[in-house]
């Protein structure tokens, strides 16, 4: 498809016959006309409206020039020709394992990035590219996770950071590879693999609006409605009046296995060699083995992850004094050494 119009004057024909072009595209293929996500400067694919409003914003906003292969808006992912397939570590310690420390996200953070198994490869191939000719303190990937973090630390909106990123561009020299949009930055740091779904909830906690119940307009359990209620009383068709946000671990089990080393220790407790009478390991523990005897070709898989759910100052009932609803709850994955 001719993409050339996102470059031309935004008063010209050509841009507003691409315009038409590409919302007749995006609606063939999401087969919606309100759940949309719109492309322009400000939005950056962050955000879902009907067809009129992406419209106006397309307009009087601009398009994000960098936005050049559709992806939420139903064309496929390029395919990559430079990118390693094989994730290695060059001295035995993640390459990757700086971002963990540095990294915060934030509300808006995220979406939907990731879905290609090799963007992975990718990030990590990023990480041993200089931040431009010559540098040897910081490379692209280290400086953008730097630079995001100040975003999250301050509570930078979107269009600022856009034009933070906009500024050292220009001051570096030549050649460098600074993000030159929010786009761009997050298509980089979601292929770590921080993704995150929002799921439509009952405002008194009865149901997720998924699977059987994700069509539904009003809770099968109390009848309340699924859209949120305005000041004056009307009900805000599209707007959910309560979202679960999720956070899959599947994705970031697969980071685990995608690096050697991590790889590696996941399976150590297999080889390992127990000192009778001690326990120095949950392997030890009677528990891990009473799993084994119950599910056998469970335990006989030492890939098979084992899991530990943790939580604290929990209060369900509301019994407690505290009216605090946020509580810390910890997945630990007992395959790795101490």
């Amino acid at each position: 498809m001719d993409k050339s119009w996102m470059h031309s004057d935004r008063r010209s024909k050509a841009y507003e016959f691409g315009v038409e072009a590409f919302l007749n595209f995006a609606v063939e293929n999401l087969l919606t006309t309100t759940h949309i996500r719109c492309p322009c400067v400000k939005c950056v694919n962050l955000k879902l409206f009907g067809v009129g409003i992406i419209r106006d914003h397309v307009y009087f906003n601009g398009i994000d020039q960098s936005y050049k292969n559709w992806t939420f808006h139903g064309e496929p992912w390029e395919a990559t020709t430079n990118a390693s397939r094989n994730v290695e570590e060059d001295d035995g310690h993640g390459r990757y394992s700086f971002v963990s420390g540095e990294i915060d996200m934030d509300d808006n953070d995220f979406g939907d990035f990731g879905s290609d198994p090799y963007e992975f490869a990718n990030v990590i191939g990023d990480g041993d590219q200089p931040v431009y000719p010559g540098c040897r303190k910081y490379t692209k990937l280290s400086a953008l996770v730097k630079l995001y973090n100040l975003k999250a630390k301050h509570g930078m909106s979107d269009v600022c950071f856009t034009e933070l990123l906009i500024l050292p561009g220009n001051l570096l020299p030549e050649g460098n590879t600074i993000p030159t949009s929010m786009y761009e930055a997050k298509k980089t740091l979601c292929a770590l693999g921080l993704s995150y779904e929002k799921m439509h909830a009952c405002p008194n906690d009865c149901i997720l609006y998924r699977k059987e119940y994700e069509d539904s307009t009003n809770c099968p359990t109390c009848g309340i409605s699924r859209w949120k209620e305005g000041k004056d009383s009307i009900l805000k068709e599209g707007v959910p009046a309560k979202v679960v946000w999720y956070f899959p671990p599947i994705p970031r089990f697969k980071r685990m296995f995608q690096s050697h080393e991590t790889a590696k220790s996941l399976t150590w407790h297999a080889a390992r060699k127990s000192i009778g009478g001690q326990i120095y390991h949950p392997a030890d523990s009677l528990s891990w083995k009473l799993l084994d005897d119950k599910w056998p070709e469970f335990g006989n898989e030492p890939r098979n992850l084992r899991l530990a759910l943790s939580s604290d100052g929990f209060n369900p009932h509301s019994s407690l004094s505290s009216r605090y609803s946020c509580w810390p709850v910890i997945l630990v994955t007992y395959n790795l050494p101490p």
